[in-house]
């Protein structure tokens, strides 16, 4: 059941009739199968692979590499959408657009028609190796070395928290590795393109998370792994100022995630109390409750108006970048909040984790970690204020 919500009025038709396909699609191929997913900490092919065929991996990327030539604000209308019934889900497309972005952006036409292409179409799937156990947000800090030996770049290292790594389907993954010293004194870091299989590339042990347990997530480590000259993507030593200039554009589709947890509490939480009588009366009628579901819905309209206009701003070329982090930051947070009304609201049933509001509560606080914590998007909105 889906309530109503206000959608903004400048909404081409283009974009609810996208928001219907998602919305079915999710509905009726991953709902039935969510509970599953999350108990058993399994990575979706089947439905990875029908989301592929409908043209969603590969949304806002070009047609000549396999993409769906669309815009940015259709593809968080569909993160939003998966993530109303499986954020799990959504940030397996989410993660996935990363990579593609960095090799759609910096990579050669040989790199696209290699890498690129079969992530855009769902045969593969890509992931992005920043994250270290000393390097979060921190991403200078890192410590995975590259050497060039004439011919190949000898990478040695060790990374964590990796989405989309370690599954049947896995494709490129693009690791940020350092491969010298700048005359400042700071470190040079470049990003490669290391494909799963590579001699010397491993998974570590499966990390277990509160949330998002259908996106399979490994430790990763690189053991004098030799990949070829060709497959340094961009120039050398542009590697940190490639990944962080999607930095705000995966911010605005984290706040998408956000936003579809936002609206599936909403939703469920209504359901629930149309259906469940207390005390000879359905809970409905309860003016605490119903003061939670209106909270919800105001949260969950601002945070789509804030997301929306982000993502049309960088469709339409414009600076975005403190809107990104004001969207995320109140998106996420407000996510958290509808979570945890969706499990009062449900009381000793919101804890059961066949419940889907039990499930969206640990997906929830991944939100506001991932992509720059919340304290982070405070420091960067901050700083342009007193700039």
């Amino acid at each position: 059941m889906t309530t109503n919500f206000n959608q903004p009025h400048w909404l081409g038709e283009e974009h609810t009739m996208m928001r219907e396909a998602v919305r079915r699609f999710a509905e009726k191929e991953i709902a039935p199968q969510s509970e599953a997913l999350w108990e058993h900490e399994a990575f979706p092919y089947a439905i990875w692979r029908q989301a592929g065929e409908l043209g969603f991996t590969g949304l806002p990327y070009p047609e000549e590499y396999g993409g769906g030539g669309g815009d940015w604000l259709s593809f968080v209308i569909v993160l939003e959408e998966l993530a109303r019934v499986d954020c799990a889900v959504a940030n397996a497309l989410m993660a996935n657009s990363t990579v593609a972005s960095l090799l759609n952006n910096y990579g050669t036409a040989q790199q696209k028609a290699r890498f690129l292409r079969p992530i855009l179409d769902g045969t593969q799937i890509g992931a992005i190796g920043l994250s270290e156990p000393d390097a979060g947000s921190d991403a200078a800090n890192i410590g995975t070395r590259a050497v060039f030996d004439g011919e190949h770049w000898i990478i040695d290292g060790a990374k964590t928290f990796i989405s989309n790594s370690g599954t049947e389907i896995g494709g490129p993954t693009v690791i940020a590795a350092v491969t010298g010293t700048r005359p400042d004194g700071r470190k040079e870091i470049s990003n490669f393109i290391v494909p799963q299989g590579t001699p010397g590339y491993g998974k570590g042990r499966k990390l277990r998370k509160i949330g998002w347990r259908a996106s399979i997530t490994h430790e990763l480590f690189f053991e004098q792994c030799a990949i070829p000259a060709d497959q340094l993507l961009g120039e050398r030593g542009a590697g940190l100022r490639q990944t962080l200039a999607q930095i705000s554009t995966g911010r605005i589709l984290i706040g998408a995630l956000a936003l579809g947890i936002l609206q599936g509490s909403l939703d469920r939480s209504v359901a629930y109390m149309k259906e469940r009588r207390a005390f000879g009366r359905a809970i409905a009628e309860f003016q605490a409750l119903q003061f939670k579901i209106a909270d919800m819905a105001a949260d969950a309209h601002a945070a789509r108006l804030m997301l929306y206009d982000a993502a049309a701003s960088k469709d339409a070329g414009a600076a975005f970048d403190t809107q990104a982090s004001q969207a995320k930051l109140l998106a996420t947070e407000h996510a958290m909040k509808a979570a945890h009304q969706a499990l009062q609201i449900h009381g000793g049933y919101g804890v059961m984790a066949e419940f889907a509001v039990a499930r969206a509560f640990g997906d929830a606080k991944v939100l506001e970690i991932v992509e720059g914590t919340s304290e982070i998007q405070r420091m960067i909105i901050a700083r342009t204020l007193l700039a």
